[in-house]
């Protein structure tokens, strides 16, 4: 048997795990911490049909990644008693609004964990695992503990009466600060492309806030190019950092262009390909930002780094297929009878394919990054 299931999500800057809480609802029949899942009804997409079980059963709607995070087994008993493995497919939603009122309110309670609280609410021990590879927060806690020196140190024994030699080093900058800062600049973007996408009334704040997002990664990025050019000791290659911070600004450059194009066009209706761009983005941002930290401390944190940028590469290849089939559904609709309509549908989708490119990019130095110090 399969199923889907959606991971609603949503990132607290004063919360725990990183900022990351995810909303788990109670089974009808148990009551014990779910996920939204169910079956895949007949015409509907994977994705379409968990986005679906989301705002039926926890009243949440937002960014749906077309691309699963992973899956999990269980058994599900049936009514003639017997008990049948059920593989779930799980999709991250980036929540964007919560309903006051939903199908499944009376059914059901709803509640945001923190990742480590709703991994231990879970029974089923691989969707646990899920939830906890979501953004590991010992990975992050870690980087933030500390750095080359100081895990080197431990490792070895040595202890903190290094401390004096590392105060004598030559000064290396913010630059781990400003790269989280850029990132987290980035998804924030992502997440106001996601909404623009979502159509409704309030577009003019949504592209309103894309271009200040911008402004506030250009201003990261400046910071950075100054702070290598006046840094003696770089933790990195100075052509690599350059080039990192690079990729992360052309991914939101992208989504300004998209946003005033958007806006140039007074596009209010977006097609579903077009929203699951927008999902992968969000997700691709997402991503992103767990990397950042992880790089305070290349070689403990290569190998999660190497699944972040292979998942970031292997959606990139699951967009261009969106990007194609939603093209040629353009083409198909519009080509013969209004070509205006075309041409404008197709200056959207490149600006979104450009985006999602630009993260494959952010990845790319992020492996270069890896193979050189990891």
């Amino acid at each position: 048997m399969r199923q889907i299931a959606a991971l609603p999500y949503r990132l607290d800057s004063d919360t725990e795990a990183s900022g990351i809480r995810v909303l788990l609802v109670t089974s009808r029949g148990t009551g014990r911490w779910v996920i939204p899942k169910g079956n895949i009804d007949a015409g509907l997409s994977p994705h379409a049909a968990a986005a679906l079980e989301a705002q039926e059963e926890a009243g949440v709607r937002g960014a749906l990644c077309p691309i699963a995070l992973g899956s999990y087994r269980y058994r599900k008993r049936r009514s003639s008693g017997a008990s049948l493995m059920v593989d779930v497919e799980v999709f991250p939603l980036a929540v964007n609004d919560e309903l006051p009122v939903w199908k499944e309110q009376d059914q059901r309670e709803r509640k945001w964990f923190s990742l480590s609280d709703a991994a231990n609410a879970i029974d089923e021990p691989d969707l646990r695992d899920l939830i906890r590879s979501f953004a590991p927060a010992e990975f992050k806690a870690l980087v933030r503990r500390t750095g080359v020196i100081g895990a080197m140190a431990k490792k070895s024994g040595v202890g903190t009466m290094f401390g004096w030699f590392q105060r004598l080093l030559p000064k290396t900058g913010n630059f781990f600060e400003l790269f989280e800062a850029h990132a987290a600049t980035v998804l924030a973007g992502a997440e106001a492309t996601s909404r623009l996408l979502n159509g409704g009334p309030s577009s003019k704040e949504h592209i309103r806030e894309i271009i200040e997002r911008e402004h506030d990664a250009d201003n990261i990025t400046r910071e950075v190019l100054k702070t290598v050019r006046k840094t003696f000791l770089t933790p990195f290659d100075r052509g690599a950092i350059t080039a990192l911070v690079g990729a992360l600004d052309d991914t939101i450059d992208e989504m300004q262009a998209a946003a005033q194009a958007i806006d140039l066009y007074e596009i209010t209706a977006f097609s579903q390909e077009m929203r699951d761009m927008a999902g992968i983005i969000v997700d691709a941002a997402r991503l992103a930002a767990e990397a950042m930290p992880l790089l305070r401390d290349v070689g403990r944190n290569g190998d999660r780094l190497h699944e972040l940028t292979e998942r970031l590469v292997r959606i990139e290849g699951h967009a261009d297929e969106i990007h194609d089939a939603g093209l040629k559904r353009s083409l198909q609709q519009h080509g013969a009878t209004d070509t205006l309509q075309f041409i404008v549908e197709r200056e959207i989708y490149k600006h979104l394919e450009r985006i999602v490119d630009a993260f494959e990019d952010v990845a790319d130095q992020i492996d270069g990054i890896v193979i050189d110090h990891a």
